[in-house]
């Protein structure tokens, strides 16, 4: 049996890689945060394979210990995809907005990552892919702390990908541009039109889009794709 954790399964792009995944063959841990439903109906639809939804809050220390000691077994597959951004001005920002997020973004990752390695190392062989952004690329005004945390996840990955490569171990991220999912909730359609004429491609993104590009990283015909952030965004910011 072929085991992975995703982390932020209830979100749009997290239900897909768990549907891409379970077409694969893969067992499931499915971790949220609140929306316990999403997961529900989730499991649902994937009678196909085996699945455990986890619930656990990673912007806390608590909640990353609870999500450790829910994996029972060893995990071929981690996918990274837990985050919440700020949208505002840094100056407006409360120090314990700043010290969830960073605990969310970067402090889970490290050391949920830490705990799932050796089990990767001593198999040699495991595949990690953070989903991280289009503003850890190229930042972005008005979500300062968020691009600077997807930066540091994109620097995450290429250190630790030339860390375990010796090992078996693909540690990739991918960095989806405007994706049509609940972020993108709080936009009229009026701004949801001016975003696209931005975009080359003229539209959104779809959530299954970013899925597709994890199943591949994931697969033997990536063997050789290590330490890349591959951005997925319609030409936009190229």
């Amino acid at each position: 049996m072929k085991y992975a954790l995703i982390t932020g399964a209830s979100g749009g792009i997290g239900r897909e890689i768990a549907k891409a995944l379970a077409s694969q063959g893969y067992c499931l841990y499915l971790h949220y945060h609140q929306n316990e439903n999403s997961v529900d109906i989730l499991q649902e639809q994937l009678t196909n394979t085996s699945t455990w939804k986890v619930q656990a809050d990673l912007s806390t220390k608590n909640g990353l210990s609870k999500l450790i000691a829910e994996i029972t077994t060893p995990i071929d597959v981690l996918i990274l995809n837990s985050g919440s951004s700020y949208v505002g001005l840094m100056t407006d920002m409360e120090e314990n907005q700043v010290e969830d997020m960073i605990q969310l973004h970067l402090t889970s990752t490290f050391l949920l990552t830490k705990s799932l390695l050796p089990g990767m190392i001593k198999k040699k062989s495991g595949k990690i892919v953070v989903i991280s952004s289009i503003w850890g690329v190229t930042g972005a005004s008005c979500e300062v702390l968020y691009s600077t945390l997807k930066g540091g996840l994109n620097t995450f990955v290429k250190a630790l990908a030339k860390e375990v490569a010796p090992s078996g171990v693909n540690v990739n991220a991918v960095a989806p541009g405007a994706i049509a999912t609940n972020m993108l909730a709080d936009f009229l359609p009026e701004d949801i039109d001016t975003l696209c004429e931005e975009i080359p491609m003229g539209r959104l993104g779809k959530p299954h889009e970013v899925a597709d590009l994890v199943s591949f990283l994931i697969s033997s015909k990536a063997s050789y794709i290590n330490g890349q952030i591959i951005n997925i965004n319609g030409a936009w910011y190229c």
